[in-house]
């Protein structure tokens, strides 16, 4: 069967990467396993993430640990209330040699994009991503340019009722796979961290372990591992109770059941197994859907109540019997 097959290959050195990208991660992340899992999740799944927690608990060292991790092309922006769509995107300068106007790439033309703090910028800097990271490409000046493959934004945000702050624009949060929240570590991983730090044991000290090739080649086995249809039947049924909830003002759509399930089969590959369990779209629905939920009463504490809608809906809903 092609999922035997799929665990073979795994057994034969995908798996062997994939633990390395993990172990690259969790040198310099302590006490955060499941985050850096969901994290290279989204990656071979071809999403997009928004790490979201207050300052100072590794959002931006999680980023950049997988970005070192992977051989390719790696920027870093950081937002701030002046930034403009064409520092990102690009722009088209007048040659005066030539006589014609050339495109200068912006830092969009990379393979991963570090979006640090990017609801401190204005909602029209932060909608100049959306091209990008639903299209794969960015227009500059009428011109389409498209992006290198493979392409991933990660973004980091601090809490919404911190000052200096914007709300992000629902069609912005849609096109996130994820929403990730790291959380204050127990004091014996601040010890560790502290620990760390003082012997040198960095970022820095990341090494590659994967090629930009090499990661398309991963991502194409995470897309080919099995799915029953009657789990995927099931995510449908879970995704619909969204639509049904009295608090919920717009429920996930078509692209959080199609995300969910691509998600599904990207931690069942980095899971060493060529088949999804329902386990697997359990672990995975509140980092996939609870962001994409708008309810009724818009406040800062929406993260909270969305998520008790989805864990809500997971308990209600019939997991399909079989293997």
């Amino acid at each position: 069967m092609e999922e035997n097959r799929i665990e073979n290959r795994l057994e034969n050195g995908m798996g062997e990467t994939v633990k390395k990208i993990l172990d690259n991660i969790n040198q310099v992340i302590v006490g955060k396993e499941e985050v850096s899992k969901l994290l290279l999740t989204a990656m071979l799944a071809g999403g997009h993430v928004l790490i979201e927690d207050v300052p100072g608990v590794g959002k931006t060292t999680f980023a950049n640990a997988l970005a070192k991790s992977v051989d390719c092309r790696f920027a870093r922006i950081q937002f701030t209330p002046d930034t403009m769509p064409s520092d990102i995107t690009g722009s088209s300068i007048y040659n005066y040699e030539k006589h014609q106007f050339e495109y200068v790439e912006g830092v969009l033309m990379n393979h991963i994009i570090l979006a640090d703090e990017i609801n401190r910028t204005s909602p029209k800097t932060q909608a100049s991503l959306l091209e990008a990271m639903e299209e794969g490409h960015v227009t500059v000046d009428g011109k389409t340019y498209e992006l290198p493959q493979p392409f991933m934004v990660i973004a980091t945000q601090n809490p919404v009722m911190q000052r200096g702050t914007y709300y992000l624009p629902e069609s912005q949060l849609d096109r996130f796979m994820m929403r990730l929240s790291v959380g204050y570590p127990q004091m014996g991983e601040e010890v560790q961290i502290v620990k760390k730090m003082l012997e040198g044991v960095t970022v820095s000290k990341v090494r590659n372990v994967i090629d930009a090739a090499g990661l398309m080649k991963l991502k194409e086995e995470a897309g080919r591992v099995i799915i029953r249809d009657s789990l995927i039947e099931y995510a449908a049924e879970c995704v619909d109770r969204t639509r049904e909830q009295e608090r919920v003002l717009l429920g996930a759509s078509p692209r959080a059941l199609l995300a969910w399930i691509r998600a599904a089969k990207a931690y069942a590959f980095v899971e060493g197994r060529g088949f999804v369990t329902p386990d697997d779209l359990k672990i995975l629905a509140v980092p996939v859907l609870s962001h994409r939920l708008i309810l009724v009463q818009n406040t800062a504490k929406d993260a909270k109540g969305a998520k008790e809608i989805v864990e809500e809906i997971l308990r209600k809903v019939r997991v399909p019997l079989g293997k």
